[in-house]
């Protein structure tokens, strides 16, 4: 799993997901949640590594693109596939099972 920048979002996330679904973590380093999601979130990217691209995005270096992205929460997941976003969870509503819920339920158009 790579860290994605604003310098890099282009290329790792809207190119990228051309190809195949991309999930961009947005996590910061003193939060609680994001941190206690983290381990999980490296699970599933070895688990899903074949379909799905997993980018994490530190808010706490990169805030001028989560302001972009209008994350107005953290931790933040946002899908994108074919070039836009597709869906996003934010805030309470960003669990394991929920994460898995909207995964398992995407289809792509």
């Amino acid at each position: 799993m790579e860290d994605t920048t604003r310098s890099t979002f282009a290329t790792q996330v809207i190119e990228a997901s051309h190809a195949r679904p991309v999930l961009v973590d947005v996590w910061g380093p003193r939060c609680g949640p994001c941190l206690a999601m983290m381990p999980w979130v490296d699970r599933l990217a070895d688990e899903c590594g074949e379909t799905l691209t997993i980018v994490k995005l530190n808010s706490a270096t990169d805030r001028e693109l989560c302001f972009e992205l209008r994350v107005m929460g953290l931790p933040t997941f946002v899908l994108y596939h074919e070039g836009k976003e597709t869906w996003r969870l934010s805030g309470d509503q960003c669990t394991p099972p929920r994460l898995l819920e909207m995964l398992a339920a995407y289809r792509p158009a």
